[in-house]
């Protein structure tokens, strides 16, 4: 793995000093928690303002155009996701200890979910198990064994802890009749694991078509027998989806608008090709196919913003529940309305556009990868299907004319 970036520590000062810093945290940070910090980390964590959804994800757009921007900000993924969920569930004393170091910028984390072995687009499929024990004296502790991969940002150096899913033990018995059962989507919690544990075995990092995506990277890990207590638990036993979930509505705006200012810098800079390259006698954007390219690609980029700043907005006025369609839709839509865009940049770029000398293949290779990432487009897909036939079956029923 490559090494961390020397300007970033130059660009989050620059970021801090213009207050474009944690501009992702939806709303003021707890007062209990602000209580507990000097004045000097106050400063350094407490963003200048609180963005709407929607104010966030126009940010997110332009961020979206650098491969740094958004860690230069403290706004990279995972850590924004791991931050809101220590914000919204995790315990003062989770959150002194894991959360404010990531709001300083100072460390960076994981979420440990997708397992090699089994199909992770189903979450209940999920086979790293914790095991509860309770000693005579009443005391509680936990031990963690499992396989994740996919695990982005685990080989970072600077990753000091990550967050688990993990099936509770008493809800993998094939034969048990017992009558507290837990429900399918009440079997799994999320634990909060040290990185420094003697435990976590990174077992080697994984490419996105041949990308190592240094310095933060995506990781194969092995838990073996980690020793965990009840304060590793974050929210209570059997809330893993619940926690997942809150993490990833939001999250996904984030995502789409990312890839929407990607694909906009995609299409300036197939532009700027096509005014200085020639063939044939002409420029580029002087044929027919290329002008042809230009404007679809324009309506793409186009079409992914403002579906996404729609969903945005419907999230600031009704919350994430009542936006769960359009967070599906744009999930499904914006990747491949983006990567469309880049796929006409490479042809009108030619030979260049496959190499490392300019952004657009590895611009193609994270895009196509969202579509996996945040749950399968066909996930998404079924989860359309399903509001809409729902959405219809509470209205009365519409005849349909000859």
């Amino acid at each position: 793995m490559d090494a961390i970036p020397p300007c970033l520590d130059s660009l989050k000062r620059q970021a801090q000093s213009l207050g474009l810093w944690n501009l992702f945290l939806p709303h003021a940070l707890p007062s209990q928690l602000i209580q507990q910090l000097p004045l000097d980390v106050q400063s350094q964590i407490v963003p200048s303002q609180y963005l709407s959804v929607r104010e966030y994800a126009v940010i997110c757009e332009v961020m979206g155009q650098s491969f740094l921007a958004p860690e230069a900000c403290n706004c990279s993924a995972p850590d924004t996701g791991n931050m809101e969920v220590l914000l919204q569930h995790g315990t003062l004393e989770q959150q002194l200890q894991y959360l404010v170091p990531l709001l300083q910028g100072r460390t960076r984390s994981a979420f440990l979910m997708t397992e090699p072995k089994v199909a992770s687009s189903d979450a209940t499929n999920i086979q790293t198990i914790l095991k509860k024990s309770v000693n005579k004296q009443g005391h509680v502790a936990y031990c963690l064994n499992g396989q994740k991969w996919w695990s982005t940002g685990a080989m970072d150096p600077r990753c000091n802890f990550a967050l688990v899913l993990a099936k509770m033990e008493d809800t993998i018995q094939s034969n048990s009749t017992s009558s507290t059962m837990r429900k399918p989507h009440a079997q799994h919690s999320v634990v909060i694991i040290p990185m420094s544990n003697s435990g976590v075995q990174l077992v080697r990092p994984l490419t996105v078509f041949g990308y190592d995506d240094a310095p933060h990277g995506h990781a194969e890990v092995r838990l073996n027998n980690i020793q965990l207590t009840q304060s590793s638990i974050v929210l209570g036993e059997g809330r893993g989806f619940e926690i997942a979930q809150s993490r990833l509505g939001p999250g996904r705006v984030h995502h789409c608008m990312r890839a929407v200012g990607q694909a906009q810098r995609c299409l300036d800079q197939m532009i700027a090709r096509s005014m200085e390259r020639q063939t044939f006698g002409k420029y580029l954007y002087e044929h027919g196919m290329c002008q042809d390219m230009l404007a679809q690609s324009a309506i793409n980029v186009q079409t992914a913003r403002l579906l996404t700043l729609q969903c945005a907005a419907t999230i600031d006025a009704m919350g994430p529940k009542h936006a769960r369609d359009q967070i599906a839709i744009i999930k499904i839509a914006v990747p491949r309305l983006a990567l469309s865009v880049v796929d006409c940049a490479i042809q009108i770029h030619g030979g260049a556009g496959v190499c490392q000398d300019f952004f657009l293949a590895r611009t193609m290779a994270g895009l196509r990868t969202l579509r996996i990432a945040d749950g399968p487009d066909e996930v998404h897909i079924q989860t359309v299907s399903k509001l809409l036939v729902r959405k219809a079956k509470s209205h009365a029923p519409i005849q349909s004319r000859m």
